[in-house]
């Protein structure tokens, strides 16, 4: 294997962006942006760090993000595993991305920015569900937003292949294997109340 390692060899291999890829760029929220993200219930939450990079999967049961203003979006976060890789990366390097994505479309809207995390109480109020409130809130502020091209959704059929699940193993089963006497059948057979219980 011969890494390419000259931009020029690149750009030479690959071709000329189209007009369409080039003029998409808004650094700020638009209208057509503005609908299309606050449609959207998931997003994937990307950082960086001194331990490398790191991607979360961010959902809600309505927008994933609210908008304070044009150049401005919310980021709640709500219960995970404590593990907080995505929240140390944003403390140390605040450099994030996001890609929002809705069930049928094969367009993905991608958001650079730069974000902070804070534990502000009117902005944490922004989202209270079912009585409880995210313990920070992610502030993201917009460098550049655009679209995605669609034929990686097209070429998976992320929302047309049916239910791919069958026969693939559990969290339980994958930890069980991670750690021995660890109890997997008792993790799986827990999980979904616990979840439940635990959503928000």
């Amino acid at each position: 294997m011969t890494p390419i390692t000259d931009i020029a060899a690149l750009e030479a291999l690959y071709g000329a962006p189209s007009k369409a890829a080039l003029i998409k760029v808004a650094r700020r929220m638009t209208p057509e942006y503005r609908r299309w993200i606050m449609a959207s219930r998931f997003c994937i939450l990307s950082t960086v760090g001194p331990e490398g990079t790191d991607a979360s999967p961010r959902g809600d049961d309505g927008p994933v993000v609210q908008e304070l203003d044009a150049q401005t979006l919310l980021l709640p976060d709500w219960r995970g595993n404590n593990r907080l890789d995505s929240l140390r990366n944003i403390v140390r390097d605040g450099r994030v991305s996001l890609m929002f994505m809705v069930p049928g479309s094969t367009n993905v809207i991608r958001v650079n920015g730069q974000a902070v995390l804070t534990e502000d109480t009117a902005l944490r109020a922004r989202f209270t569900r079912e009585g409880a409130t995210p313990r920070t809130v992610i502030v993201v502020t917009i460098a550049e937003i655009y679209s995605q091209c669609a034929r990686a959704i097209m070429r998976a059929r992320l929302w047309t292949g049916g239910d791919q699940s069958a026969g693939l193993p559990t969290m339980g089963e994958i930890l069980a294997a991670m750690e021995q006497g660890f109890d997997g059948q008792a993790y799986d057979e827990e999980w979904p109340d616990r979840a439940a219980r635990s959503m928000w």
